[in-house]
């Protein structure tokens, strides 16, 4: 036996589909349920009673001449003899007697079969099923579509999306948040929705029904205090809907097989109706109540020509012409469907008059199967694409991860993220999250806002109430702001620094912020120089003092040449990309530093030389070789840090003598081998970096450096220092490991001041114990190998590990 539960899911399936149902499909299924009431009817006729009773037929008496024996052949007429007259002798009435036929039952049922088979016809015999069988192909038709493989897994995905999509609390929160809105919009769109609702008209020339649509917002508004009552599961839930209606609508609308396939099974039913309505009508009149029955079974009955009644016929006529008008009622409603569907652009849908009732401007409009299932839907109630279309916002998707970003994010939870920065600013560094928080405008102590690998930023008025916040990081992050934010980060924002993989990261609102004074710059500002991508003009940053591009760059860009006469601070920090086209900086009178960091320069540009005000240049990373031009430092009375690290260096030139007022010279990661006596001249350094090179001797003149702090000679070929070395009693740290030295002088102990010591890598066997004498000197500041920091006496051991 078949079990019940294999008719579940017709059961279940028909309440689900039913949205994708319009008014001309339930009523086509209701007449379907008539036609096959019809044909059950009529089969079961067929089944329970007689189909046909026939008599055998008297023949004429012109036809029985030639035969002495008549009797037996003789066929029963229809109309009975007339009676016998009463006997006058009798006075008892006879009893009236029709033609004997000495036939059995047997023999008569066996005349009704073969008249059934034989003369009655077919379309008579098989009515009934022929309704029953086009009624079936008329449901199969009706409902293919939601069978066939290729559809009905759309439809059932949509259906189930588009359920919880109704149910889900956040499109009853999204549609009560725009019932609350102001009350000048909310009057300016209710009038500008009247005026359309007198002009807009549907595809049929009639207005559109609006009034469903119109009042959804007062059905959905709820109570302030619950409105916001969205807890956490809730929110995941709606945040897993919205990618799931994007997943959804990128694969349905990629064909429009739905709507293929319900054109074909409607053109399907029109054309069965036509070839049923042609048939029908002419045949239908071969349904009669008496037939003629002629068989050859005179060898079994006696008889040949009978008189048949059809019992069911005036009942089948009745129910064909009946049948008739269903049929005729159903191919008008697929005509009107027909003319439905392709009258109207069904591949099409727009959410316009849903964007002007909700006020989320961004629904998107869509095409295909899904525009195609938004149609269906329609008829069944707009409500349900009012709803879904809540879905298909990102305004509201945005607003969604708003909502669990606060949750997420308690202003506890981001104090404790709170932490200072290099500029001694209390930040609070944001990395990839969905959103800003509005949270974080609560935490009014915050200096600095670091937002980094956060998509579609919104900076609202809120953040006035950051009082204390000068600094903004911004790292590959697209911001848009409010204008009212705008403001108060135009009077208050100080430092800005952007990172970017695109010149449309850079925020365009950047180039008002009249009271900046720092701004950093990191991404590719002329990747394609075909595209001539350039900065806007920075000439509105009054204030600007500091201004760092680390790109790519072939020239100092025009922007920058805007804020040259007040830009105190410029850094140049390229990839590799030769700068070329220097000249620009002559009109920087009042830089005091400069950064040409690996810029591909072979020459310390000309251009720097006319820097009168400049204080410290930086050329880590090029390509120089030569330094001879250095003599025209002489000119910078003010330049007191020379940073030329990580270049190709050779030599210094004997001209550095006369950089007098130098304070700081790094020439480390060169190839310099031999160090002039002249160095030492410029007896104002107090920070000397020459590691990294092959430098085999240091001179005796270093002692000249009495206000030297710093100095490192790490990873050269020096085999021994000079004892004048111990005279620069300032010295605090001192970096010689990584070298041939074997014997570190007792005289070290005139380092009182010596607070970090590095002499790792060499070829020491034992410390001198004068090390003691460095008090400031500790075990973290030593760098040395255990075994050899073991040779130190004990009681220096321990005082070095005593904080």
């Amino acid at each position: 036996m078949i079990p019940v539960t294999e008719f579940r899911q017709f059961s279940e399936q028909q309440p689900a589909f039913r949205v994708l149902k319009p008014w001309w499909d339930v009523f086509t299924d209701y007449l379907s349920v008539a036609m096959l009431m019809i044909g059950v009817f009529g089969c079961t006729l067929q089944v329970m009673q007689d189909k046909i009773i026939c008599l055998p037929k008297r023949v004429q008496p012109s036809q029985n001449h030639s035969s002495v024996s008549n009797v037996s052949q003789a066929v029963a007429s229809t109309t009975p003899l007339p009676p016998p007259k009463p006997s006058p002798t009798n006075s008892v009435p006879v009893e009236m007697k029709g033609l004997k036929t000495d036939l059995d039952l047997q023999q008569y049922s066996f005349i009704n079969q073969m008249c059934y088979e034989r003369a009655l016809h077919w379309y008579a015999k098989y009515f009934p099923y022929l309704v029953l069988i086009h009624t079936l192909v008329f449901m199969l038709c009706s409902n293919f579509w939601f069978k066939f493989p290729g559809s009905s897994s759309k439809i059932e995905h949509f259906i189930s999306i588009l359920g919880k999509c109704f149910d889900s609390p956040w499109t009853t929160r999204a549609l009560s948040e725009v019932s609350g809105e102001d009350s000048e919009e909310k009057d300016n769109r209710k009038n500008n929705m009247s005026r359309s609702n007198t002009i807009q008209s549907g595809p049929e020339g009639s207005l559109v029904n609006s009034q469903s649509l119109k009042s959804i917002p007062e059905k959905f508004v709820v109570d302030k205090s619950t409105a916001g009552a969205l807890d956490k599961k809730e929110g995941e839930q709606a945040k897993a809907l919205f990618e799931k209606v994007k997943k959804f609508r990128l694969h349905v609308e990629e064909g429009d097989i739905l709507y293929a396939m319900y054109v074909r099974q409607t053109i399907l039913k029109v054309i069965k109706f036509l070839i049923i309505i042609a048939y029908n009508s002419a045949l239908v009149s071969k349904v009669q109540f008496t037939v003629d029955c002629n068989v050859d079974i005179q060898d079994m009955t006696g008889y040949k020509n009978f008189s048949c009644n059809h019992t069911m016929a005036h009942l089948f006529s009745k129910l064909s012409f009946c049948y008739l008008c269903f049929v005729s009622i159903y191919g008008l409603t697929c005509l009107y469907t027909l003319y439905w569907l392709f009258y109207r652009s069904l591949r099409e849908y727009s959410f316009e008059y849903v964007r002007q009732e909700t006020g989320i401007d961004d629904i998107p409009d869509v095409k295909n199967d899904f525009a195609f299932m938004l149609h269906m839907i329609d008829q069944y109630d707009p409500l349900y694409s009012k709803r879904f279309a809540v879905f298909l916002s990102e305004v509201s998707e945005n607003k969604l991860k708003q909502l669990n970003l606060n949750n997420e994010w308690t202003p506890d939870k981001l104090r404790q993220k709170l932490q200072t920065n290099a500029h001694n600013r209390l930040e609070l560094p944001l990395i990839m999250l969905s959103g800003l928080p509005d949270t974080v405008f609560e935490i009014t102590e915050l200096q600095s806002l670091k937002l980094e690998i956060i998509k579609n930023v919104m900076i609202p008025a809120t953040i006035a109430q950051l009082d204390n916040l000068q600094e903004l990081s911004l790292h590959q992050c697209s911001v848009k702001i409010h204008s009212a934010a705008l403001s108060f980060l135009k009077e208050n924002l100080k430092v800005l620094s952007v990172k970017f993989d695109d010149m449309r990261e850079l925020p365009p609102w950047m180039y008002g912020l009249r009271n900046l004074e720092e701004l950093y710059l990191v991404g590719s500002l002329s990747h394609d120089i075909s595209k001539n991508i350039t900065l806007e003009s920075l000439r509105d940053l009054k204030s600007l003092k500091i201004l760092s591009i680390k790109s790519n760059v072939s020239k100092i860009p025009q922007a920058v040449v805007d804020v040259s006469s007040h830009l105190q601070k410029m850094c140049i920090h390229n990839d590799g990309t030769k700068l070329v086209m220097l000249n620009n900086l002559k009109k920087m009178t009042n830089l005091t530093e400069l950064e040409l960091v690996h810029c591909d320069l072979e020459r310390i540009p000309h251009a720097v030389f006319s820097l009168l005000s400049l204080q410290e240049l930086d050329l880590k990373e090029n390509n120089l070789k030569s330094i001879e031009e250095i003599v025209s430092f002489q000119h910078l009375r003010k330049l007191t840090v020379l940073k030329l690290w990580h270049n190709s260096i050779t030599y210094i030139p004997e001209h550095i003598k006369k950089l007098t007022s130098l304070e700081r010279l790094s020439f480390s990661h060169n190839k310099i081998e031999v160090l002039p006596s002249h160095l030492f001249l410029c007896n104002k350094i107090r920070y000397l970096d020459l590691s990294y090179n092959d430098i085999r001797f240091i001179p005796p003149e270093v002692g000249v450096l009495q206000s030297l702090q710093y100095f490192s000679i790490t990873c050269n070929k020096v085999e021994s220092l000079p004892d004048e070395l111990y005279f620069c009693k300032k010295l605090k740290t001192l970096k010689i490991g990584k070298n041939s030295l074997s014997v570190l002088s007792p005289k070290i102990g005139n380092l009182l001041l010596l607070s970090y010591l590095d002499v790792k890598g060499n070829h020491f066997e034992i410390l001198p114990p004068e090390l003691g004498d460095c008090r400031a000197l500790k075990r973290a500041g030593l760098v040395v190998e255990d075994a050899l920091f073991e040779t130190l006496p004990s009681d220096v051991r321990e005082q070095m590990k005593t904080e």
